[in-house]
């Protein structure tokens, strides 16, 4: 009885071998999925495949305790900020400690940090703190000096007892500093490379639902008192891409706009062109474990047109487009290497994820697999401009996943922008989307009747000059019969 359990096993992988399925799906601690056109989960080949767990014992700086944040540069210098630890631990491009640091000299005084919050890196190594329960932001240069800080903004905007409690920060390529604050609603704050206070930017508005409504309009008076007013909510977190257009997630979990891409102006110019909202998981329980809308607590841009955001609620990774397409998600909660237990930032090293996770104290590094790395390839190249490579590349894709309808869109998509409007007509179609469909109809059309144009009126031209010779025959005909009839001939 063994000996055939075994020799089915052999049977088992030898099939799965032969159809392609591919290996990383096995070694998976997770489902990957999207979204079909339909709205039905539609599984997909791993992306990513846990490679490591980091720790501070693994590091020899001890124990981490309640990590809340880190950021990559782009040489691949990881800066991990240990909140419990009140620590910045910076890690070389090989993963081993470079240097800590915990103090800091201010005014001549011995300083440090109160349960920061927040970390960022900008391009010439300045390391900015979100330092949350001293109120500040705290500037270092990359040796761990103190540059400036940012404390009790000054502005007529600004309440009389407003207290400042910085949660996250970026900067941009002019020093410009912004930063989420606890308890503020009016947007992301800005500050100048003088630290003075610019103003807010990206206010988020919330709309009662018709249930509110109608509540509100059958309660009493002291019921209205005590109802919560629909002021606008806080972001959770922020990161800029290399245009300078600022990504945030927001804590409102009941939005249908819970990302944004804020441009200078603080508009919001996020793409939603996909087949549902950017808001992570569309489909979920109500009721019990894992239930309710995703709740984002990070996001990255990855470049390309891409960026992933991070669900503290069901503990998975959403990649979107710059179209506003779900790519794909994965992610969950357990023991296992590879899922997590409070992840709290997401960063990219590389080609590779990692994910730190403050439950567990440990940071996660993610490789990608052959169908996460052809998918970030075709889109980046899609993105760019190459569409003859996207093609290929999303033909590939397709090879590993045939159900995949990002896939068929990114090929219709880079077959429009090529002109060869026929062929992307069949893939939208296999792609599910009416609308790129009409777009691609409508060109086809407009390029046969401009094909045939020179035909169609050498033929029009042809029976009306027919036509006329017809008509003067006639003309000429009955003249002459007339004149016959009158003896005139």
């Amino acid at each position: 009885m063994q000996l055939k359990r075994v020799l089915l096993l052999i049977a088992i992988l030898s099939l799965a071998a032969s159809v392609g399925i591919p290996a990383a799906s096995a070694a998976s601690p997770y489902e990957a999925y999207t979204y079909d056109y339909y709205g039905d989960s539609s599984p997909l080949p791993a992306p990513y495949l846990p490679d490591t767990a980091i720790t501070g014992a693994s590091l020899g700086v001890g124990d981490f305790k309640e990590p809340n944040d880190m950021y990559v540069t782009t040489d691949g210098t990881t800066y991990i900020l240990d909140s419990g630890n009140a620590r910045i631990i910076v890690l070389n491009p090989d993963m081993q400690v470079d240097r800590v640091i915990k103090t800091f000299r201010n005014k001549g005084k011995e300083d440090g940090f109160a349960a920061p919050q927040g970390l960022f890196v900008s391009e010439n190594q300045e390391i900015y703190v979100a330092d949350t329960d001293n109120n500040r932001v705290v500037v270092l240069s990359g040796k761990g000096e103190l540059i400036r800080v940012v404390a009790n903004p000054q502005s007529d905007i600004l309440p009389a007892d407003f207290k400042f409690v910085p949660l996250k920060v970026t900067v941009d390529a002019a020093g410009r500093v912004f930063v989420v604050a606890r308890g503020v609603f009016e947007g992301i704050m800005q500050f100048d490379d003088k630290n003075n206070f610019m103003g807010y930017v990206g206010t988020i508005n919330v709309t009662p639902t018709i249930w509110d409504r109608l509540w509100k309009s059958l309660s009493t008076k002291a019921q209205k008192a005590q109802m919560q007013l629909f002021i606008p909510t806080e972001f959770s977190n922020i990161d800029i891409d290399g245009k300078g257009f600022v990504y945030a997630t927001a804590i409102d979990i009941t939005s249908d706009t819970p990302i944004k891409r804020l441009n200078p102006s603080g508009d919001d110019v996020l793409k939603r062109l996909g087949y549902w909202a950017v808001k992570g998981d569309i489909r979920f329980r109500m009721f019990g474990n894992n239930s309710g809308p995703s709740k984002f607590t990070d996001i990255k841009v990855l470049g390309g047109g891409m960026y992933v955001a991070l669900d503290s609620n069901r503990a998975r990774l959403f990649t979107y487009n710059d179209e506003g397409d779900l790519l794909y998600a994965f992610g969950g909660r357990g023991n296992q290497l590879g899922v997590f237990n409070n992840p709290a930032a997401v960063e990219k090293i590389g080609d590779k994820l990692a994910v730190l996770d403050s439950g567990k104290n440990n940071i996660v590094v993610f490789r990608p697999t052959e169908f996460g790395t052809l998918v970030q390839q075709a889109t980046t190249e899609h993105y760019y401009g190459n569409d003859d490579v996207a093609v290929k590349l999303w033909s590939d894709v397709l090879r590993l996943n045939t159900n995949y309808e990002i896939a068929y869109l990114g090929i219709g998509k880079s077959l429009l922008m090529q002109k060869e409007n026929e062929k992307a007509m069949e893939y939208f179609k296999l792609g599910m989307s009416r609308k790129n469909y009409s777009v691609a109809y409508k060109r086809y059309r407009r390029e046969v009747l401009k094909e045939q144009f020179g035909t169609a009126m050498t033929i029009v031209l042809s029976l009306l000059i027919a036509f006329i010779a017809y008509r003067i025959a006639r003309v000429v005909i009955r003249r002459r019969a007339v004149k016959r009839e009158a003896g005139l001939s």
